[in-house]
């Protein structure tokens, strides 16, 4: 489940009482919560919206893995369009914008958190397949395939959300759900924590896992000629796969621990609370961390970022950047790219 969805939920009560006893108190860690908030917003904005605009300006969706990277990047950003409303409650301990709005917000989230979840566990198989036997897969690997799979995950979402998401109201002045009983709370938050993380972390897993054993094979079948570039690209793989796992695992499991703490802790309220205001951020900050792996590990992407940011001058060829248009798929020797 989104973010959003369980941040306000104290499961019996005391994490409401507490929002409502500090209401006219506004203290240092509330305001840095909400400069933390809008930096994390703006850079994923930010950042979504520059893969997005790559992808469409440069690259046209020509290839499965850009599709995918376009549905992750659109739900991405989708997805920080409502956290200025997450923020305003957190700063205001108040929710000021209607039930109406509290449930198409949280319905939104949460479509938008588990599309996210879901296009980089489908990129993960899509990547493992690209490598492993291009051919092969080739016909499950289509720009038209891809975006049919996209939309289904989307659905998917919507179904999985949905009913969830309609339970929230705004009867004690927060955007929260309404909870039945302890069971059924204990469901709802293990059905959430298996869809929304532990599948995907799983497949996500045992996709670049199968993907590097593939690779080791095939470089130590290869010429010896071609053993450095092998190395070289394995290295860049296995960079790129930590990377997802690490950064994935970091921002929702810290979430999700707590979630299910929060069943069982009765004491220092208002410490548990302001823990959970920083997993919930930390969950957000997932968001904006993908087009800065895109960045950090793959050249193609640099390029057509510079392309982007730093467009030929027309009437000054000796002052112009280094600016040739590339394939997201073109990586010199091979595909190996894992998120782009």
């Amino acid at each position: 489940m989104d973010a959003s969805f369980l941040s306000g939920v104290d499961y019996n009560d005391t994490y409401v009482d507490e929002h409502l006893f500090f209401k006219d108190h506004i203290d240092g860690f509330g305001i840095t919560m909400a400069i933390l908030y809008s930096v994390v917003c703006i850079l994923g904005l930010t950042g979504n919206s520059l893969v997005i605009i790559v992808i469409l300006k440069l690259d046209k969706m020509s290839s499965s893995t850009t599709v995918y990277i376009f549905n992750l990047a659109l739900a991405d950003g989708l997805f920080m369009v409502g956290l200025p409303f997450i923020v305003s409650q957190n700063f205001l301990n108040q929710w000021m914008f209607g039930d109406i709005v509290c449930k198409v917000v949280m319905v939104l989230d949460g479509i938008n958190q588990f599309t996210s979840v879901f296009c980089l566990t489908a990129m993960s198989i899509d990547r493992y397949m690209a490598l492993a036997d291009p051919l092969r897969f080739a016909r499950w690997r289509t720009p038209r395939f891809a975006k049919f799979v996209s939309a289904f995950l989307w659905l998917f979402s919507l179904l999985t959300i949905l009913p969830m998401a309609l339970h929230f109201s705004t009867d004690r002045g927060l955007c929260l759900p309404d909870l039945g009983s302890d069971d059924w709370w204990i469901g709802v938050l293990s059905y959430t924590f298996v869809m929304g993380f532990a599948l995907p972390f799983t497949v996500m897993t045992a996709s670049y896992t199968a993907l590097l054993l593939t690779m080791r094979s095939q470089r130590v079948r290869a010429a010896t000629t071609s053993n450095y570039e092998s190395n070289r690209v394995e290295r860049q793989v296995t960079k790129m796969v930590v990377a997802v796992v690490l950064v994935f695992g970091m921002c929702w499991l810290p979430f999700y621990t707590l979630n299910f703490c929060a069943l069982y802790q009765t004491g220092l309220v208002l410490t548990f609370a302001r823990a959970f205001e920083f997993v919930v951020l930390l969950s957000y900050s997932w968001s904006c961390a993908n087009p800065i792996l895109y960045a950090c590990f793959s050249d193609t992407f640099r390029r057509h970022f510079r392309t982007l940011l730093c467009p030929v001058p027309k009437s000054s060829p000796s002052m112009q950047c280094n600016t040739e248009r590339y394939d997201l798929n073109d990586s010199g020797v091979r595909d190996v790219t894992i998120l782009a």
